[in-house]
């Protein structure tokens, strides 16, 4: 299992077209973002260092794989958002990508400085989702649960600006914030750590308030 790296994914990867007055704007709010995402990995870092040393789980404990499996997860929801903050047409899809990838950098940042701090590698001899009961069998072609498939990944950064792809982000983005729910009621069933335990609360809690505003949002533009 390969861990992605934790440095941000590169804004200039995402094609965008506009006319000369908005493209140096946009191009501007691209620095801004990207600077928001590397300082939300670096916040992510330090927040990691305030663990516990106490007692460091091991390599094949469900918080290592837990921290290893949703950087991956996490790394396509940074992707994801970053293509809805470049080509989104609608202002909230626009600010919802902006949230979800600097947000989910951060707890990228966190995970990776846990791994490092209990003297682990970002990857581990386990298969995917084998950290949690039944949880291999939740991977369907090398995917854990909620992600988009290669394809879908392919079809949102293609189609072009428009409502059609400022509903497509919004409908993989809530099935990608299911799965991740999914995964972290898998480790607070599993975990007692205590820091583990409460950064994973909290992903959830931004995790389902994100899919209320991601729901209401899709609603508003299929209905519009």
């Amino acid at each position: 299992m390969t861990a992605p790296t934790t440095t941000g994914p590169a804004l200039d990867d995402v094609p965008a077209t506009h006319d000369d007055d908005r493209a140096s704007a946009r191009r501007f709010g691209t620095l801004a973002v990207a600077a928001a995402v590397v300082v939300g990995l670096l916040l992510g870092y330090a927040g990691g260092l305030l663990t516990p040393g106490l007692t460091r789980p091991g390599d094949a404990s469900a918080e290592a794989g837990f921290a290893r499996d949703m950087t991956t997860h996490h790394a396509q929801a940074v992707q994801m958002g970053l293509i809805a903050y470049q080509q989104g047409t609608d202002p909230e899809v626009v600010s919802i990508g902006v949230d979800v990838a600097t947000g989910q950098q951060g707890e990228i940042g966190i995970m990776q400085t846990w791994l490092r701090s209990w003297g682990l590698d970002p990857t581990g001899s386990q298969p995917r989702m084998g950290w949690m009961p039944d949880g291999t069998a939740s991977v369907k072609n090398g995917l854990m649960p909620g992600m988009a498939t290669p394809e879908q990944m392919a079809k949102l950064r293609d189609t072009p600006r428009g409502r059609e792809k400022d509903v497509l982000f919004l409908e993989l983005m809530i099935q990608h914030h299911l799965g991740g729910v999914h995964m972290i009621d898998g480790i607070l069933d599993a975990s007692d750590d205590p820091e583990v335990v409460r950064v994973a609360q909290t992903m959830k809690n931004t995790q389902q308030t994100d899919l209320t505003n991601l729901t209401a949002a899709r609603d508003r533009l299929v209905k519009g």
